[in-house]
Order: C-alpha cells, then structure tokens, then sequence
C-alpha cells in the first residue's frame, strides 16, 4: 500500500488552513497536481462527557451541527506526520479522522 485517504471531520473555516499544512508535507498530491482535496457538508451529533473541553456545545448535552468532511490522498510513509500536523491546526478536542487504505496501485491508478 502507497496511498492511504485521510478522512477528516472539519469547521468550515479550517478546511484551507487543513489543506495548505497537509499539502506542504506531501499529501494532497495526485500525479502533477497539489492541493487536491473533496469536501461536502454533513450533519453530525456529539455529547460531551464530563471531563470534555468541546469546541461547541455542552457538557452532557445532545448536540447536533454542521460539519465538513475533508478527505485528502496522503502517502503511507507520510500518515504520522499527517496526524500531528491535523492535530495541531484542528480545534476539537478529539478530531474524528479515518485512515483508509487506497489499493489504487494493485490497479495502476495514480
């Protein structure tokens, strides 16, 4: 496996600051191209438990909002990086991000 896809639950106002971090490290990358990216709106709900500091809403309260989900191509070898560069631009507490393995290249997709 080359390529995985970071799936990453976002404010609207941080996909960009996302993007450009995420791209400076070598992912978002697909052949010549940089800083390629999808993103749509989504719905999503949270409780923040005792012990939470949550961005929005609550404690041990129902929340429901919008969200964006970001999803980004990212080199294997480059995830953990990846990870701690989200980390460190995202402003929830406990960002939802997936690792999802690509096998693109079994394939021959670039």
């Amino acid at each position: 496996m080359k390529q995985v896809k970071l799936e990453i639950y976002t404010p609207k106002d941080y996909i960009q600051p996302l993007i450009s971090a995420l791209s400076q490290i070598g992912a978002c990358n697909v052949g010549a191209y940089s800083h390629v990216s999808s993103y749509s709106e989504v719905s999503g709900t949270w409780k923040p438990e005792v012990g939470s500091h949550p961005f929005q809403g609550k404690i041990d309260e129902l929340c429901c909002g919008q969200e964006y989900r970001l999803e980004v191509r990212c080199p294997f070898n480059c995830v953990e990086e990846a990870l701690k560069v989200i980390k460190e631009i995202h402003p929830y507490e406990e960002p939802l991000i997936n690792v999802i393995p690509l096998l693109n290249d079994l394939f021959g997709i670039h």
